[in-house]
C-alpha cells in the first residue's frame, strides 16, 4: 500500500504536538515550540485555558449531541449573546468556516430568490475579490480567482465575478442584473494580512444599498476579537447584512456560524438550510466560554494593546534586515511580515531551527497569529527567537 492512512493532501512537517501548554506546543519528543500561528487563529485561548477546558468538560458529561428537530437551550444561549454584540438579529451554526461561508452564499441569494413577489430569482452572482481565500468546498473555491485551488476540480461553478481587492471602481462596474451582492474579507489573511481600506468598505456598504444588494463578509480568520474588535466591521464603520465567523469562535472545537439581519435573513425559511452537526451543545458550550472570556471592552482593549506593542517593535526590528523585509501590515493580533523574498523558506527556517511557528501567506507574507492571551514573556521569546533568525537565515540563491 503506497498512500498514507492519513489522505496526502497535507505536506505535512516533522513537527507532531502531542501537548499544549498556554502559548506553547510540546512535540511527542518533548521540543517546546512557541506558537505564534494558533492553529491558523483558531486557538485565541491558547492551549489550556481552563474555563474553555472546563466548560467543555462539563458539557461532554451532560449532553453532546442530539439534533437541530430538538430545541436548544445552549444554542439560543450563544446566538442570544453573538445578537447582542454584533449586527446581526439571527444566527445559524455551523462546524467550519467554508460551511458558514457557504451558508453565507446561500443567504444572499436566497434574499433575492426566495422572498415572494419581493424577489428576483435572477439575481445570483457574488462580487467577490482577487487573491481571497474562502474555503475548500466547490462554492468556496469558485468564489476565489486562485486558479491553483482550482486545479482538478472543473467546472467551477457558476454565480461569482472577481474584482481586485480593495478596488472600488472595479467592483462596481461588474454590477449587473444578476449581482446578488459582496463577498469580501475586510482583512485578506491566505492573501497576505492586507487590510481593506475604509473608502473600500464604506463604498461596498455604499453601492449595495444603492442596488439592494446584500454586503457579505467573510471574518472566519479575522473575527472573534482576532483584530481588537470583536469583529473587525466595527472599525470599518460600516455594519454588513451576512457575516460569516468560525475559527476562534470554538477556540480549538469545530465551530461556526452564519449571521444575518432580519432583512437579510428573510429567504432562510423552513426547510432551506440544515446541519447535522452544527449546533450541538458540546460547540455551544466551547463557544459560550470563548464568548465569556472575549466579548468585554478589557480583554479587547488588552489585544489592541499587545497588537500596537508588536506592531512597534517590529516596524523597528525590520528595519534592521532591509534586504529580507519590507513592511509590517495588519491589526490588532492578526499581523503579516511582508518580505522582499519568498516567505515559505523563512517560515521553515524559524519553525526547524528556533522553534517558532508562524503562517506562510501570500504576497511574501509571514502571517504572526498569536493566542490572544500572550504576555509580555511570550512577546519577548518571540522576538528573540525571530531576531536569531534573521541573523542566520541564508537567503536561497534564486532558481
Amino acid at each position: 500500500m503506497s498512500i498514507s492512512p492519513l489522505m496526502p493532501v497535507y505536506p505535512r512537517c516533522g513537527v507532531r504536538p502531542v501537548r499544549g501548554e498556554n502559548c506553547h506546543l510540546i512535540d511527542e519528543d518533548g521540543t517546546r515550540y512557541l506558537d505564534f500561528a494558533s492553529g491558523i487563529a483558531v486557538n485565541l485561548l491558547g492551549h489550556s485555558h481552563k474555563g474553555l477546558i472546563e466548560a467543555i468538560q462539563n458539557q461532554a458529561e451532560t449532553l453532546m449531541h442530539v439534533s437541530n428537530l430538538y430545541g436548544s437551550p445552549q444554542g439560543e444561549k450563544l446566538a442570544q449573546t453573538l445578537v447582542d454584540n454584533t449586527f446581526a438579529d439571527t444566527v445559524f451554526f455551523t462546524n467550519s468556516g467554508a460551511e458558514a461561508v457557504e451558508g453565507a452564499i446561500k443567504c444572499a441569494r436566497a434574499y433575492h430568490q426566495n422572498a415572494g413577489d419581493e424577489g428576483d430569482k435572477d439575481r445570483f452572482e457574488l462580487i467577490t475579490f482577487a487573491n481571497a481565500f474562502h474555503g475548500r468546498t466547490m462554492a468556496t473555491i469558485s468564489a476565489s480567482n486562485q486558479t491553483k485551488m482550482h486545479h482538478g476540480f472543473s467546472p467551477l461553478l457558476d454565480g461569482f465575478k472577481y474584482a481586485e481587492f480593495d478596488d472600488l471602481d472595479a467592483a462596481k462596474a461588474l454590477i449587473g442584473p444578476h449581482t446578488a451582492g459582496f463577498l469580501v474579507e475586510p482583512i485578506q489573511g491566505e492573501g497576505g494580512i492586507r487590510p481593506a481600506s475604509e473608502g473600500f468598505m464604506k463604498g461596498l456598504r455604499a453601492l449595495a444599498d444603492e442596488h439592494d444588494l446584500m454586503l457579505v463578509l467573510d471574518e472566519v480568520q479575522c473575527g472573534v476579537a482576532r483584530t481588537g474588535t470583536l469583529y473587525a466591521y466595527e472599525q470599518y464603520g460600516v455594519e454588513p447584512d451576512i457575516l460569516a465567523t468560525a475559527k476562534g469562535i470554538g477556540g480549538g472545537f469545530p465551530l461556526g456560524a452564519l449571521l444575518a439581519t432580519e432583512k437579510a435573513a428573510r429567504g432562510m425559511t423552513f426547510g432551506t438550510h440544515g446541519s447535522t452537526y452544527g449546533g450541538n451543545p458540546l460547540a455551544m458550550a466551547a463557544g459560550s466560554a470563548v464568548m465569556e472570556a472575549v466579548a468585554n471592552e478589557e480583554f479587547l482593549a488588552s489585544v489592541r494593546d499587545k497588537g500596537e506593542r508588536i506592531r512597534a517593535r517590529l516596524e523597528q526590528f525590520i528595519g534592521n534586515y532591509p534586504e529580507l523585509f519590507e513592511l509590517v501590515r495588519g491589526k490588532g493580533l492578526m499581523l503579516g511580515i511582508k518580505m522582499k523574498v519568498e516567505s515559505r523558506p523563512f517560515f521553515v527556517h524559524l519553525r526547524d531551527n528556533h522553534k517558532l511557528l508562524t503562517v506562510a501567506a501570500g504576497d511574501n507574507t509571514l502571517r504572526l497569529l498569536p493566542p490572544l492571551v500572550i504576555e509580555n514573556a511570550e512577546i519577548d521569546e518571540f522576538f528573540e527567537k525571530l531576531s536569531a533568525g534573521a541573523a542566520d537565515f541564508k537567503i536561497p540563491e534564486p532558481a
